[in-house]
């Protein structure tokens, strides 16, 4: 316990891998203690533990939870473990919403399964709806910190069309815009929501979209940069969002590409 630098924590939704362990990492580097909650096969566990020892190596304290983040009776069981587990006078300063469950079905096929009303419930209630509803479990749980700050990813794909990208694409305009009202409606708490939109980055959740390949070639194209976005881009705008000096920004929707969306 004498490590602990501060006792404030960051809380990341999906934080095993891509843009979510990049800022779980970034964070913890800046004395952040930090919650990660993702869902893993136990044959990835080993790698996954791996790259979590990054995390605690900058001398936080450091948990995971291994469990379903979108179900209710799971979310539940984690509020409670949260606040079983943080030492008593710990608040969570920032939670991260990284849940990347997204159907990425074609809308019209002539020999693929076509999205159906099903796929589209699915996948906005795990990448938009539960935003939401993991803040208002903390909210009424007590456990935000004051002057707290909530951050989801989006992307590009909110307001362009993209092939297979339909039920994704929903989901990610229903996260811009239940994000804006959290920002207005928690400003009372303390509460700065925002997104970012990550440029297009070379993630797992990416390469399953089906024609990736040609997304990561166009983009490196588009870009100014003439490559693409990192996690680690990603990661440190949103440290920035959770500093001090970020405290008036609130209900935006901040582009981290290097310019890629110009053109």
């Amino acid at each position: 316990m004498d490590k602990v630098k501060t006792n404030n924590w960051a809380l990341i939704l999906g934080g095993s891998k891509g843009l979510g362990l990049a800022t779980a990492i970034k964070l913890g580097s800046n004395g952040y203690n930090i919650l990660v909650v993702h869902r893993d096969r136990n044959l990835d566990m080993p790698g996954i533990k791996s790259t979590f020892k990054e995390i605690s190596s900058a001398g936080v304290l450091f948990k995971n939870f291994n469990k379903d983040a979108i179900q209710l009776a799971s979310r539940d069981e984690l509020i409670s473990e949260i606040q079983h587990f943080l030492p008593k006078g710990h608040k969570i300063k920032v939670l991260v919403h990284s849940i990347a469950k997204g159907n990425l079905k074609p809308m019209y096929s002539s020999n693929e399964q076509e999205l159906s009303n099903q796929d589209f419930q699915i996948t906005i209630n795990a990448m938009a709806i539960s935003l939401y509803d993991w803040a208002q479990a903390l909210i009424k749980a007590g456990l935000f910190a004051e002057d707290s700050r909530i951050i989801a990813f989006t992307s590009e794909g909110s307001s362009k069309a993209i092939y297979n990208y339909g039920a994704v694409g929903a989901a990610k305009a229903a996260l811009e815009a239940i994000s804006r009202n959290m920002a207005l409606e928690f400003a009372a708490l303390g509460i700065k929501t925002n997104c970012i939109q990550a440029g297009v980055t070379n993630t797992e959740s990416l390469r399953r979209i089906p024609g990736s390949e040609n997304l990561l070639e166009q983009a490196k194209l588009r870009n100014p940069n003439a490559r693409l976005t990192t996690p680690e881009d990603v990661a440190d705008v949103a440290y920035l969002l959770c500093t001090e000096e970020a405290k008036w920004i609130n209900g935006t929707v901040i582009k981290v590409d290097g310019g890629e969306s110009l053109r």
